[in-house]
């Protein structure tokens, strides 16, 4: 029996990773269903869906050259036309989002990456989108700024500086 890709068959899972599932079709035909493709919803532990011996419906998302077949167990539910899974809205960095605007666009208190809000430099009006030059030489300075204060924290701990020691 050839496999082909679109097909909805039954396999039984053999093997359990921490990337899949590998899944025993008919006649000793083996595929993988990526740890992405078991659940609508996200898969911390693939030992947490399926087990060893569990009798699956998967669907045949691709067949390789060299013979490896990728499966789907998301795939193969059958749905109602036009229904899309609903998926919770995803955390960056998980935690609560961290700052000012909670789950905000910026994931550590609703500035740039250093938790400082962007300022256009050189005087120019801002319009929208900064230019490259303005986020280049934001980025200098804010990146000169950590790394003095890196130098004076490491210092001070080292007993650089003319600190006593003991």
């Amino acid at each position: 029996m050839a496999i082909e890709v679109g097909a909805k068959l039954e396999g039984k899972v053999t093997g359990i990773t921490h990337f899949g599932a590998f899944v025993d079709l008919s006649g000793g035909v083996t595929g993988l269903v990526h740890i992405s493709e078991i659940a609508d919803n996200y898969v911390k532990d693939v030992k947490d869906h399926l087990k060893i011996d569990d009798v699956v419906k998967v669907k045949v998302i691709n067949v390789d050259k060299d013979g490896k077949i990728g499966l789907s167990i998301k795939q193969a539910i059958d749905r109602p036309e036009g229904h899309q899974p609903s998926a919770p809205p995803r955390e960056r960095f998980g935690g609560s989002g961290g700052g000012a605007g909670g789950g905000d666009r910026f994931p550590r208190g609703g500035g740039d990456r250093g938790g400082r809000p962007f300022k256009s430099g050189a005087g120019k009006p801002s319009f929208g989108k900064p230019s490259f030059e303005d986020k280049m030489s934001r980025f200098l300075k804010d990146s000169e700024e950590r790394i003095s204060s890196l130098k004076k924290n490491t210092e001070s701990k080292r007993g650089g500086r003319g600190a006593k020691r003991v």
